[in-house]
């Protein structure tokens, strides 16, 4: 039963992560700027989390040394701000599904990155299963595709794919990162600052502050929803990096994408060319080949202590 936990964290956080794209396209759609939902995201996340930190008297044991506020730092910026920038701009432009296929970049990336820095020992086998990551993508944007509603729609398609990239990197460094005095609740918590005080110049210049509560609708319960539910994947997602790697944590972006697919499907109504379904095929068999860790006991396993 232990050897199954991570992969039932996998299925929570990712079935959590995966309704966040519908509902950002929701909110896209009613108006909301992608930096405005990124920033109200993160401002949820202080309010919620500083609450509970605060009740749990972590919030002024907060670990301050340096190592700690880099990994704030990081993952306040590659793990939240840009990330979120890129995905949300991407779904303004694009179905909902057909980004959530764009998210599974992340093993693509973080594969190679493993490698570089030889967390990751090679295997043409896993090697394969990156490759047919990218093939999907390929079958996304090849000219000639049906899977976008217009051709010119293949910049928002690599635009979004910035987000994927930047989780790679965030996720390499959280799993490598020294700093090991605070628990995941923190570090989201701390990111969330990092990442507010990184957009809100950012939101006042291009737009997109309009309040979600100015009038509380459809939009508005959509940010709110999403902005919970990262939260909470979020947080597990960094114990995940912790316990499992930096390499199995990026698998969680497969799970994310059937169920986006699912969600997107079901909430707004969307339907797919055989491209899209080809690709989301060539995904589930990357999934298969690119295996986790077999040895967990070679990984860092830290006491998350929520």
């Amino acid at each position: 039963m232990r050897a199954a936990l991570p992969y039932l964290a996998l299925l929570a956080i990712g079935g959590a992560w995966g309704i966040t794209t519908p509902l950002v396209k929701t909110a896209t759609l009613a108006g909301h700027g992608a930096l405005g939902v990124a920033l109200w995201s993160g401002s949820l996340s202080i309010l919620v989390l500083g609450s509970y930190l605060g009740l749990r008297g972590q919030l002024r044991r907060l670990p301050l040394d340096p190592a700690s506020l880099r990994l704030y730092a990081v993952v306040g910026l590659l793990g939240i701000a840009l990330p979120q920038w890129a995905s949300f701009t991407g779904t303004t432009h694009l179905p909902a599904g057909i980004m959530s296929i764009v998210i599974s970049l992340v093993p693509v990336f973080s594969l190679p990155l493993a490698l570089v820095v030889r967390a990751e020992g090679f295997s043409a086998v896993r090697l394969a299963g990156v490759m047919l990551g990218a093939l999907a993508i390929v079958l996304l944007i090849a000219p000639g595709a049906d899977s976008l509603p217009a051709p010119g729609l293949w910049v928002w398609v690599l635009v979004g794919a910035l987000a994927p990239l930047f989780y790679a990197f965030e996720g390499m460094y959280v799993a490598s990162s020294p700093a090991r005095g605070a628990n995941p609740v923190q570090v989201l918590w701390a990111g969330s600052v990092v990442a507010v005080l990184f957009l809100l110049p950012l939101a006042g210049v291009f737009g997109g502050l309009r309040s979600p509560l100015a009038g509380i609708g459809r939009g508005e319960m959509a940010v709110i929803a999403a902005g919970l539910l990262s939260m909470g994947a979020f947080v597990g997602y960094i114990a995940l990096l912790r316990h499992a790697g930096a390499v199995f944590g990026a698998q969680v972006a497969y799970v994310v994408t059937g169920s986006g697919v699912v969600w997107a499907m079901l909430l707004l109504g969307e339907r797919y060319s055989v491209s899209v379904w080809a690709a989301l095929a060539a995904l589930f068999v990357g999934l298969f080949l690119v295996q986790p860790r077999r040895a967990l006991a070679q990984t860092e396993v830290i006491d998350a202590r929520i």
